[in-house]
């Protein structure tokens, strides 16, 4: 059985040192200030940092860096005892989302070593690296060179692996840089204060009256009288730090069904050998998925920076892939049609190809059914027109059970529904009779001003868009009743997801007017003008019943 091991990663000045990044990076810095972060001389001289958060309505210290911890300062003090103690220091407003970004971005970068990687919030991060110290030379040289690049970066690090996250994760908040060989996590904590456990502030003063200041004093004393005296919930965090339980962690990303991976000594920049770089992956991916007679329907190329930048690119295909040139096709058209292109800066030294989503490949007859081969083509055509373009800009229509004109046909991507709009069937179009409905419907539907007999008669003309329409001949009504049995006026189909509802909103929305919360009734007509262009129109309610005056609409052309 292979053990667990947890890589607990803590940066205790993540606030600061993302306002120094963000400090460095602007262009308003002026050289004296750079010069002092790279300069001992300077560095000891500049003023200490500190950021300060609103708590029961006063400004109290939320985080600082190493100067002002030097001099006194600590999180949770006032900011004007803070003042009082130094008053040459630079404050700063607290910012949890700018902070949450940072810890995200370090999150992704992280995904270089393991890809289960998950959030410990506040600052910190927990990986699983069960299986993959290896790679890097063993558990030590992958700690050493995580905390080393990101020390670079300019974050103060502190770094513990263990058997469990709650040990990990307590030996981060003591001493940097130790390893628990398996079934050792009660002795490597026994001598760490109570507080390394991250319990509530409540729970570890009670700890500290009762003479329990370290973990080992805490674990001598029987379960029963701790959960007694603070909880169930404190007693199994312990007994997860000592290794004697455990709980998984929540990864960030779902783990991918295939990942294959190049890492590079001298980093690659030119577009050529990142090409090929996908090109060899593709193939890998593809016979590792052939052993198991799958297809990838989505991936995912990941593209990390030699300065922690990361770069994801994702495509997706309406039918499984088994074919490497398909895929290498397919991130070259992505590449291309990238609003942000491409930035190497320094380099990628590692490039990731994953299959996020998996099919069966189900084997059909392709060399005498010609179905098959133009079915092939149009979803080969559809999935480069996604890559170039966006998934959500490539639709298809699929029928509905509605007489509902706007409702009759639902826009969907064509990707998760080309299979399907191949199978559709639509009303036929009686031969020798005009359509009945326009090929051109606007959403919504426009108002205009009609001039008709009352209540019941024809259009005789109508103004639209500035234009006055004289009829020449017109057929109708037609009358549609509103689904009453329906009255939030929800689309039959599967609910697409929000972007593809930014781009593709619902069409022509029924106003809803009557006292009982259902639509009105409308009356269409077939109307052409002199002109020889010929209209869709209605007026909207039954007179007497549900409306007393009219109001009337173009819902549509026809060709």
């Amino acid at each position: 059985m292979v053990r667990r091991r947890i890589l607990s990663l803590w940066l205790p000045r993540l606030p600061t040192d993302r306002i120094v990044r963000e400090l460095l990076r602007s262009d308003g810095l002026d050289e004296a200030y750079r010069a002092s972060q790279s300069s001992p001389t300077m560095m000891e001289k500049r003023f200490p940092r500190i950021v300060v958060a609103k708590q029961n309505n006063a400004l109290v210290i939320s985080a600082l860096d190493d100067a002002a911890a030097r001099i006194g300062l600590a999180v949770g003090l006032p900011l004007a005892n803070a003042r009082a103690i130094c008053p040459e220091i630079d404050v700063f407003d607290a910012d949890e989302m700018a902070d949450g970004k940072t810890l995200n971005d370090i999150a992704d970068w992280c995904d270089r070593f393991t890809p289960l990687v998950a959030l410990d919030p506040p600052h910190g991060l927990l990986l699983d690296i069960t299986g993959c110290a290896h790679l890097f030379g063993g558990e030590a040289a992958l700690m050493n060179a995580l905390c080393g690049a990101l020390t670079r970066q300019g974050f103060v690090v502190s770094a513990a692996i263990a058997g469990t996250p709650a040990c990990a994760r307590a030996l981060t908040r003591h001493a940097h840089g130790r390893i628990v060989a398996p079934s050792e996590e009660a002795g490597a904590i026994a001598t760490l204060p109570v507080f390394t456990l991250g319990a509530d502030d409540a729970i570890t003063r009670g700890l500290r009256r009762a003479g329990l200041k370290t973990i080992g004093d805490v674990a001598a004393r029987g379960r029963h009288e701790i959960a007694a005296r603070f909880g169930s919930a404190f007693t199994t965090l312990l007994e997860q730090a000592l290794g004697q339980s455990d709980a998984p962690i929540n990864p960030r990303k779902p783990l991918p069904d295939f990942i294959v991976e190049k890492r590079f000594a001298e980093p690659i920049a030119t577009d050529g050998a990142i090409a090929m770089t996908l090109a060899g992956l593709a193939r890998t991916l593809i016979a590792a998925m052939e052993k198991q007679g799958k297809g990838a329907r989505r991936l995912e190329a990941v593209f990390f920076r030699t300065d922690g930048a990361v770069r994801v690119i994702a495509v997706e295909t309406g039918r499984p892939v088994t074919r490497g040139e398909t895929i290498d096709r397919l991130f070259r058209e992505r590449l291309d049609a990238l609003a942000d292109p491409l930035d190497p800066g320094f380099g990628f030294d590692l490039v990731r190809l994953s299959a996020v989503r998996t099919d069966v490949v189900i084997q059909e007859q392709r060399d005498l059914d010609t179905h098959v081969r133009d079915n092939d083509e149009v979803a080969a055509l559809v999935d480069r027109l996604a890559a170039r373009i966006g998934s959500h800009r490539v639709v298809v229509h699929l029928p509905q059970a509605t007489h509902i004109p706007e409702r009759a046909s639902v826009p969907m991507p064509a990707q998760q529904h080309l299979a399907a709009a191949m199978r559709a069937e639509w009303l036929e179009r009686i031969e020798g009779e005009p359509p009945l409905r326009p090929l051109r419907l606007f959403a919504p539907p426009e108002p205009i001003e009609v001039t008709a007999m009352f209540p019941d008669g024809p259009p005789a003309q109508f103004k639209w868009r500035h234009r006055q329409c004289l009829i020449a001949h017109v057929e109708g009504p037609e009358r549609i009743a509103m689904e009453w049995w329906n009255r939030c006026e929800q689309s039959l189909s599967p609910e697409p997801d929000d972007e593809f509802m930014r781009l593709h909103p619902p069409q022509g929305e029924v106003a809803v007017a009557r006292a009982d919360g259902s639509a009105l009734t409308r009356d269409y007509f077939r109307a052409e003008d002199r002109e020889g262009v010929r209209y869709w129109l209605y007026r909207e309610g039954i007179y007497g019943r549900e409306v007393q005056t009219f109001r009337w609409f173009l819902h549509g052309l026809f060709a």
